[in-house]
């Protein structure tokens, strides 16, 4: 059972870095990045363009219902819109590059349109370059093969970048993560190798994504995943030691919630928030506001006092 015990002992163990500032950067008219509770943390809605993706409720099929649903998470709280077009389940059909940019395109037209920052989910470079033509902002890149080759335009064209860790040449081809027992110190090696690529290339704008929220053969006992993963968001704030901003994806855990899953996201999203995540992706925006909402009150009365019938802004 997770304990205020454990979180003493994470918070005296690593203390010099609790309150360590990552970079602070501009986005399209946003701040992203640094300490400041008006800056951080940042909401991603998602749009799913599959029909195979799992989260029923993010699933739209048409242009039209893409951008409806974009710019009502927008008006939820999100200040980014993910867009995919490739679920990343093991058994979810393959969509080759040209079909993924003929559902991306019009997409991330209309909501740049309505001047909406607008992430591209993809792992194919050829995608992630249509997709900064037609005006998206961030390339979550859930990749390793060709990310030297799109570097060099995402720089170019001002944009930002989530960095995901996949063991594999990307998300769709599934390995056994390899992870100590302190998951965080297994991960700093390979972003710290992968952060001085992306600032070698020239961009300024850069979130990292542990990307345990993916397959892993090894990672899918339910309990080991679940555990895995909370440890990740609690110790978030050991990885601001790389200067950059972290994003989550926030899980599902079906196991622990059943029929209740859709309160898993707000569930994991005080863990994470707990470790200081500076973005969180998420299915259920509305829910998860409510979650920084409240833990914004309790730090406004740690330093200001005010009332709990004083508004919190969203």
């Amino acid at each position: 059972m997770l304990s205020l015990r454990d979180l003493a002992r994470l918070a005296e163990r690593y203390a010099p870095l609790l309150d360590r500032p990552t970079k602070a950067f501009d986005l399209r008219g946003r701040t992203f990045g640094g300490r400041s509770t008006a800056s951080s943390p940042h909401l991603m809605g998602v749009v799913n363009l599959s029909p195979d993706s799992w989260y029923r409720e993010s699933v739209v099929l048409t242009p039209e219902a893409a951008i409806r649903r974009g710019q009502l998470l927008i008006d939820s709280g999100a200040s980014i819109l993910d867009i995919g077009s490739e679920s990343s389940l093991d058994y979810a059909a393959r969509v080759e590059p040209e079909a993924q940019i003929y559902k991306l395109i019009p997409v991330v037209e209309g909501l740049v349109a309505r001047q909406l920052l607008v992430s591209v989910e993809t792992y194919y470079p050829l995608v992630a370059q249509a997709a900064l033509r037609a005006g998206a902002a961030i390339i979550n890149f859930t990749g390793r093969d060709g990310l030297e080759e799109l570097l060099p335009l995402i720089a170019k064209e001002d944009a930002g970048l989530i960095l995901n860790f996949v063991e594999g040449a990307h998300v769709r081809d599934p390995r056994s993560v390899r992870l100590s027992d302190d998951a965080i110190g297994s991960l700093l090696p390979y972003f710290e190798t992968r952060c001085r690529l992306v600032e070698s290339a020239g961009v300024r704008r850069l979130w990292i994504d542990p990307g345990l929220g993916f397959y892993y053969p090894n990672l899918q006992d339910g309990a080991v995943r679940i555990e895995r993963q909370m440890e990740m968001f609690l110790g978030t704030f050991r990885l601001h030691e790389l200067g950059w901003p972290v994003c989550h994806a926030l899980p599902h855990a079906f196991e622990c919630f059943e029929q209740e899953v859709r309160c898993a996201e707000p569930f994991f999203a005080v863990l994470a928030l707990l470790g200081q995540t500076d973005l969180l992706r998420t299915h259920e925006v509305s829910r998860v506001l409510g979650v920084v909402r409240a833990m914004r009150l309790f730090d406004s009365r740690q330093t200001s006092g005010p009332t709990l019938r004083q508004e919190v802004p969203g």
